[in-house]
């Protein structure tokens, strides 16, 4: 028994090593990964460690575009999403929030949630879109653009200065034909109580104050500002004050019940990409580069370049996706 005992002692120190090693090297390639200073890191808000960009850029993929897209729009979400958050955070120096405020983010779980029995289909054709744009951002007169990006549109997107003032070159208004056709919704209603109406507003109408109402809409066709007695609010302020989808909006008062009518079109702040309007040129054969020029006018796809020093003295480590 004791020969036994010894015997398969050392059989056991024979192959100690051989099933340590891969935990060792996993440990030590994570190690070698996040010390190397031309890997880019994501810190997420509400996240514990940082992430790859890459596999950042994965999840946000996941968040703002349904999987089912056409892989092009999917591809030009890829690089619009790698473009905002490495300009948003300064390649990687400061947090990203995971939700609209920033772009919406969903890690492993929630995408394993979301999608079910479908989860490795969906998680490999999304990982298909990314790796394909590895390191690819979005460009103007040679640096990284803030790379705005929305739902559903009206037909046109939004000028930059009409949102915030700003004009900015490469956020300007171009159609974006189509999104009827791939959109589940364009239009939608809401209804609200007089009462419900003055709340939300911060004052006081009545039938008269509606029937002087004028809304004055820019060269997109969405609301710039409204005006009535004694009253002036930008359409921006107001779409945010009542919860609307976007700010091309129609009011509605029916003086009978005491209801506010509202019809909105598109959905979002309409600045920048729009995912619908990507998906339906992405069906029209159009690409992730044909895509992202119509949107972001005068802009280019280059590949992105860690500035660390260390990085610059080792280019071969400088693809963030190996």
């Amino acid at each position: 028994m004791d020969k036994l005992l010894t015997v398969l002692f050392i059989i056991l120190l024979f192959f100690m090593p051989i099933i340590l090693k891969p935990a060792l090297t996993a440990d030590k390639t994570a190690k070698v990964a996040y010390d190397d200073p031309c890997t880019v890191w994501i810190t997420v808000e509400g996240m514990d460690e940082p992430l790859p960009l890459e596999e950042y850029v994965l999840g946000v993929v996941a968040g703002e575009m349904p999987a089912t897209f056409q892989e092009e729009a999917l591809k030009a979400q890829a690089i619009a999403a790698r473009t905002y958050a490495l300009r948003s955070t300064d390649n990687g120096k400061k947090t990203i929030a995971a939700t609209v405020s920033a772009q919406v983010y969903k890690n492993k779980a929630e995408r394993k949630e979301r999608w079910g029995k479908e989860f490795k289909r969906n998680e490999q054709k999304l990982r298909e879109a990314v790796e394909a744009t590895s390191n690819q951002v979005i460009e103007y007169e040679g640096e990284m653009i803030t790379a705005m990006f929305f739902s559903t549109s009206n037909g046109k997107t939004e000028a930059s200065q009409n949102y915030s003032g700003n004009p900015i070159p490469y956020l300007q208004s171009v159609d974006s034909p189509g999104e009827a056709e791939v959109a589940p919704e364009v239009e939608r209603r809401k209804e609200m109580t007089l009462t419900e109406w003055n709340r939300l507003i911060g004052s006081t109408w009545t039938a008269d104050r509606f029937k002087n109402l004028q809304l004055v809409r820019n060269q997109t066709g969405r609301v710039q500002k409204a005006v009535s007695d004694n009253f002036e609010m930008s359409g921006r302020d107001m779409r945010d004050a009542l919860g609307l989808p976007s700010t091309d909006f129609n009011i509605a008062y029916d003086v009978t019940n005491q209801i506010v009518h509202v019809t909105t079109l598109g959905y979002g702040h309409g600045v920048g990409m729009s995912q619908y309007g990507a998906e339906a040129f992405a069906q029209k054969g159009w690409t992730a580069e044909q895509i992202l020029a119509h949107y972001y006018t005068g802009t280019l796809i280059n590949n992105f370049e860690n500035s660390e020093s260390e990085c610059l003295k080792t280019p071969p480590l400088a693809n963030n996706s190996k």
